[in-house]
């Protein structure tokens, strides 16, 4: 057992409590400057930020009537409901293709056979309300070719979706005609339907909020949305990656001076519980929303929510950061390499304040009440928003933050010193890195910090660590830590040697501690560590993908691995990443690899193997053919006829389980057959093809895409191996 700080008898300990009344700390009363509020769109819709769910992001254009009124039912059962979120937002692909006779909007009666008029009653039966989609152009968005959009209809359709009793229009601005491409035009567009909208509402009664989507294609400046539309998009689309989030973070927070009620900046729909992002990230993406005061459109299949979902988006402690009825969007009051520190005023005087670690490593990040702009107080009770803590700090709040993470929490300014409750103390380790060494000891430093007015007491740290690590001690004791004081102590940390490819290893520190009239209390530090483990000759790497993402490969022996994306490997997608051996397979040879699991967000993903002249030059390297499996138990041949470096042509198989299963390329010229086999030896042929291109030796190698360019999927491979014949 190690003592953080030495026990120094009751005298000491009640000379702290004594003086806990005098302890008092000079606190500039700095206050966050708040802007005058833009001029706003006066209709009162959106008092506070709208909160509810949109299909796009989980279900693309496969919205339905039946996916509508089962989300409507899931949301109440969920909890959803009673925690704020209300508007059920059908996107694109609703319509039919083209307007009836009267140059009406149509629902396709394929998807809606009720109607939206009964859909919109059904939703509202449940205590909820209705929202669709639509656009300020000739066509809607939608890849598939596009539906009707509302150019020159704004008066018809309006008074058609109020008529449905619809509650909310999210408004694009795709298929605009060559001369409207420009921002006046952009705003005009905005401006018709906003005032079609009025119309529509005084003839019907029928509000609708609205949503404006233009996401500055055509240079509108962000301030022009305020007095148009109740919320406006401020940046593209969003995307479940978190370096897609940062980006969009990056440029919503800029922009508080435009927000306030009835007027909301947004910066998209919410990805959380859609899989490209760790629960970690997710939190993030939450608190970031909430304390910038963006609207809260949940994007994933709330029907079959896991409980990390279901418990993030119902947190209330965080949504009512966001819905706070002051309107104000948090700031930024310290921004230094990725460590933020935001503020946000609340109705009551409180401060919502948000700590965010934007970077790859762990950060300690601090404040001060002054700093986030509360006047000085004598102490300062600290609400943590995901842990649901209350402890006190007397002016300054500290955090270690693992990467990628954030902490957010509610401060209060008390008049007198909360004797009752805990101190705010943080729990750091100094030292634990990705580049940690294997088998020897590593010496990481666990850090406490006291905040607060009163002393910790009677601190228990426990570490823990995968199998096979070993962590010298594991358990250390705090008699007392002092007000405003730290201590560290040395920790022997051993690595074991890795036993996969680009292991993932979780390390973890908790803390339970006490105040003197208050009970137990914790307070914890994870980080996750993950460790190279290079691709070494004769093999290469090489990565075709969208660079918001991030790819990875691993060798460790025979066993290999490959984190990346890629929208597919069909066609004109060629994007994917690989571990390859250059001109490997000569005219007549095979390539056979073992995929042992693959790690998928989309079932599409495909991983396997691939031949081509150079793999390098993904969208025109002639040769092209792939030999994959996906997890939605297929295995699928595909080839490049013409050598244009596309695959055009393709044969697939079904099966049982689609891993660990082994794939073999036999080449014969310019004919290749492609088998697999579930247990090394018994093998069954997929196809055969003839790829007249393929006239020498050619890159071979593992590959995988993810069958989505935002998100990185990871597959991981047994063995590869080339012959010759």
């Amino acid at each position: 057992m190690i003592r953080l700080v030495r026990r120094h008898g009751a005298k000491r300990l009640i000379g702290l409590l004594s003086s806990l009344a005098l302890l008092v700390g000079a606190v500039p009363a700095v206050l966050v400057a708040a802007a005058a509020p833009a001029t706003a769109l006066d209709n009162g819709l959106a008092p506070i930020p709208p909160m509810g769910w949109n299909d796009w992001n989980a279900f693309g254009c496969s919205v339905d009537e039946q996916l509508v009124e089962q989300t409507a039912d899931a949301f109440v059962t969920s909890g959803l409901r009673d925690a704020g979120y209300k508007y059920l937002n059908m996107d694109d692909c609703w319509a039919l293709p083209t307007r009836d006779a009267d140059g009406n909007l149509v629902a396709n009666p394929a998807k809606f056979p009720s109607g939206i008029a009964a859909l919109a009653d059904y939703v509202h039966a449940r205590g909820l309300k209705l929202g669709i989609y639509e656009d300020s152009g000739i066509k809607t968005c939608s890849s598939s070719g596009g539906f009707p959009g509302s150019l020159g209809h704004e008066d018809q359709d309006a008074m058609l979706f109020t008529r449905w009793h619809i509650d909310y229009l999210k408004y694009d601005d795709c298929n605009v005609p060559a001369d409207g491409q420009n921002s006046d035009a952009s705003i005009a567009r905005y401006h018709t339907m906003r005032d079609a909208l009025a119309k529509a509402t005084a003839a019907t009664g029928q509000n609708i909020v609205f949503s404006i989507c233009e996401k500055g294609d055509f240079g509108v400046p962000n301030s022009a949305w305020p007095s148009i539309g109740n919320l406006w998009r401020t940046t593209g689309d969003i995307h479940d990656n978190y370096s897609k989030l940062i980006g969009i973070f990056h440029q919503n927070v800029t922009l508080a001076d435009l927000a306030g009620p009835n007027h909301w900046n947004d910066p998209d729909m919410l990805e959380i519980g859609n899989g490209g992002m760790t629960d970690v990230e997710y939190r993030t993406h939450f608190a970031l929303w909430a304390e910038m005061a963006a609207p809260l459109i949940a994007g994933t299949d709330v029907r079959n929510m896991s409980s990390a979902t279901r418990s993030m988006l119902t947190n209330r402690d965080v949504i009512a950061v966001d819905q706070d009825p002051l309107g104000a969007q948090g700031r930024p009051v310290a921004s230094s390499d990725g460590h933020w520190v935001l503020s946000k005023p609340l109705a009551n005087g409180d401060r919502a304040v948000t700590l965010f670690n934007e970077t790859g490593a762990p950060a300690t990040i601090s404040t001060t009440a002054a700093q986030v702009g509360l006047p000085w107080a004598v102490d300062y009770q600290v609400r943590d928003l995901w842990a649901h803590d209350v402890t006190e700090s007397a002016g300054t709040i500290t955090v270690t933050l693992p990467a990628h993470a954030s902490a957010i929490y509610r401060l209060t300014p008390l008049h007198r010193v909360a004797v009752t409750t805990p101190p705010h103390v943080d729990l750091g380790l100094d030292g634990l890195g990705d580049d940690i060494a294997t088998g020897t000891p590593t010496t990481v430093t666990a850090t406490v910090v006291n905040d607060g007015r009163l002393p910790l007491l009677g601190g228990h740290v426990k570490l823990q660590a995968p199998a096979g690590w070993t962590v010298q001690p594991s358990t250390l004791r705090i008699a007392v830590l002092a007000p405003g004081k730290t201590e560290k102590i040395p920790v022997k940390v051993i690595a074991p040697p890795p036993t996969r490819p680009l292991p993932e290893d979780t390390l973890s520190a908790a803390l339970d501690y006490a105040a003197p009239f208050r009970s137990a209390v914790s307070t914890s530090f994870v980080q996750t560590l993950h460790r190279p483990t290079p691709v070494l000759a004769p093999y290469r790497t090489f990565a075709a993908v969208d660079n918001s993402t991030d790819p990875r490969f691993g060798q460790l022996g025979d066993a290999f691995a490959v984190i990346a994306a890629g929208s597919d490997v069909s066609g004109t997608n060629n994007q994917y990443g690989t571990i390859y051996q250059p001109e490997a397979l000569s005219t007549s040879g095979s390539v056979t690899t073992q995929v042992t699991a693959q790690h998928v967000l989309n079932t599409g993903m495909k991983s396997g193997l691939m031949v081509r002249r150079d793999v390098t030059q993904a969208n025109t390297s002639p040769g092209y053919v792939t030999l994959e499996v996906t997890p939605s138990n297929r295995v699928q041949m595909q080839w490049d006829t013409d050598g244009n470096g596309q695959l055009d042509a393709s044969a697939s198989v079904s099966l049982t389980g689609s891993t660990p299963i082994w794939l073999r390329l036999v080449r014969d010229g310019t004919t290749f057959t492609g088998s697999y086999s579930t247990d090394g030896n018994t093998w069954t042929t997929v196809s055969s093809a003839t790829v007249s291109t393929a006239t020498g030796a050619e890159d071979a190698g593992m590959f995988t895409a993810s069958h989505n360019k935002y998100d990185d999927a990871r597959a991981d491979f047994g063995s590869f191996s080339v012959a010759s014949s």
